[in-house]
């Protein structure tokens, strides 16, 4: 039906002579669904989609609609300027219907609340399936953006009949189709007359020429068809495609898994290595900032609010203007030497030029005098650290020597100024004692030859300290 001419042009004779030999239509059953009372935010420039899966009330035979004649939405909206509101609904078999155009002359600020819209065009479609409500937001004129429309709740009202609704002569007619995927074949080319059946179970009743889904005169539900133009009939459609209007299904973009249109911002899941950003309905390769990539659902997950970008929901990486990045949250930026509690501006320990939090261990830079070692703001170096002369952000810092080490002067296996048990410094390097002779009791006594070697300092001379490397190594 024209929004524009309605039903058109009608044949007045026709309409009475088919009047003379109608049979009544079954029973008008009225469903109503449950409300969705999920509020959504309608963002200028944007879209909001919103999936409600009908019944079509089958667990009540009193008001079962299985075969639809028209259907009504209840939908209630706030918004700053109706007028700039485009609505749209798409029927499980695909059948997209305009409920609602922007209208310029519309400046009123009231929105919808509890508005009912009506549509025929799902006429003779199943009532069952995912229903899709779209608003859309497209600012006709300067507006206040700061108050932005909610999609509070909306229905659905299904008009219709619980069987199939009457067909005039009782059967439907053969249609002769031309099937171009077939090798000519004497003994499998069946006319629509010599095929005595059966049809395949998605075959309609209006019959088939041939056994299999691809020689159904009308699909039960569902067609797509392959390259060499071969229609098949299925009982939904195939990964990548979308139910459209009349029965088809029609592919979805390239990066789109399943979709709800052919168009790159009508996607619902994506293939792999893509992920969709719910906001637009699109598949990218990379979320946008304000959001995440969760791999394992191949969707883009909002930060928190304050994270401008983040690896978690929760866990920021970069901070939006105004804020600062304490640890991996978001919170308001405090002066140097506070930190920010949940609730106001707190000052850190007074070992502490900036910090995360509270005590010493929330320190990230230290105090003139003071020096970073571990996460901890210390007065001097403890062994096994070296003082880094290097500054960083203007803050010195103890570092941890290397493991061959037992002190040392600067990073790396070669500034060992001492060696654990064992290990003989030799060059700065720590190694493996293999010649000490310094093992029995008498070296070590009062007077023992390595104990004088030590009194006498001589240590520092290379045969000595090998001879009597535990005494040398030795603290006293």
């Amino acid at each position: 039906m024209s929004h524009l001419y309605g039903f058109g042009l009608m044949d007045a004779e026709a309409m009475v002579m088919e009047a003379e030999k109608w049979t009544t239509v079954p029973q008008q059953h009225v469903c109503v669904e449950s409300t969705d009372r999920q509020i959504k935010t309608i963002r200028p420039n944007s879209a909001v989609r919103s999936i409600y899966k009908a019944s079509g009330c089958s667990d009540n035979p009193n008001h079962h609609v299985n075969y639809l004649e028209h259907v009504v939405v209840r939908i209630t909206i706030t918004h700053p300027r109706r007028g700039d509101l485009a609505i749209y609904l798409t029927s499980p078999s695909g059948t997209r219907s305009q409920l609602l155009a922007n209208r310029l002359f519309d400046h009123s600020m009231e929105g919808f609340k509890n508005w009912e819209f009506m549509t025929i065009h799902c006429w003779g479609e199943l009532a069952a399936g995912d229903w899709i409500l779209e608003v859309y937001d497209t600012p006709s004129q300067l507006r206040n953006f700061k108050t932005p429309g909610k999609l509070k709740e909306w229905s659905l009202v299904l008009y219709g009949t619980s069987v199939q609704p009457y067909s005039p002569t009782n059967e439907f007619p053969k249609v002769e189709r031309v099937r171009y995927s077939r090798v000519e074949d004497p003994t499998d080319d069946y006319g629509t007359e010599d095929y005595p059946g059966p049809c395949d179970p998605e075959c309609s009743e209006v019959g088939c020429d041939g056994p299999g889904p691809d020689h159904c005169s009308d699909c039960l539900h569902y067609y797509y068809k392959l390259k060499n133009n071969t229609r098949i009939c299925v009982s939904s459609c195939p990964s990548g495609h979308y139910h459209a209007d009349k029965k088809r299904c029609r592919k979805c973009a390239p990066n789109c898994e399943a979709c709800f249109g052919s168009h790159g911002d009508q996607c619902l899941s994506c293939k792999h290595g893509y992920f969709l950003n719910e906001e637009t309905s699109s598949c990218v390769t990379h979320c946008p900032d304000g959001s995440y990539q969760d791999t394992k659902k191949n969707l883009c997950r909002k930060c928190s609010e304050n994270c401008k970008t983040c690896t978690e929901s929760h866990n920021c990486t970069e901070c939006r203007d105004g804020l600062s990045l304490q640890g991996s949250r978001c919170s308001i930026a405090c002066e140097d030497g506070q930190y920010f509690n949940g609730q106001d501006c707190q000052p850190c320990h007074r070992f502490c030029a900036t910090c995360a939090g509270a005590g010493a261990d929330g320190c990230i830079n230290c105090t003139e005098g003071y020096f970073m070692e571990d996460g901890r703001c210390v007065h001097s170096c403890s062994i096994s650290y070296y003082f880094d002369y290097s500054s960083e952000n203007g803050y010195k810092s103890c570092k941890k020597c290397d493991t061959s080490c037992l002190t040392c002067s600067g990073p790396g296996f070669k500034n060992c100024t001492s060696c654990p048990n064992g290990y003989l410094l030799d060059l700065g390097m720590c190694q493996m004692g293999a010649i000490c002779k310094d093992a029995t009791e008498e070296s070590w006594a009062e007077g023992g030859f390595c104990m004088l070697v030590k009194k006498n300092n001589l240590c520092q001379r290379k045969v000595l300290q090998q001879l009597c490397c535990k005494t040398c190594t030795f603290q006293g």
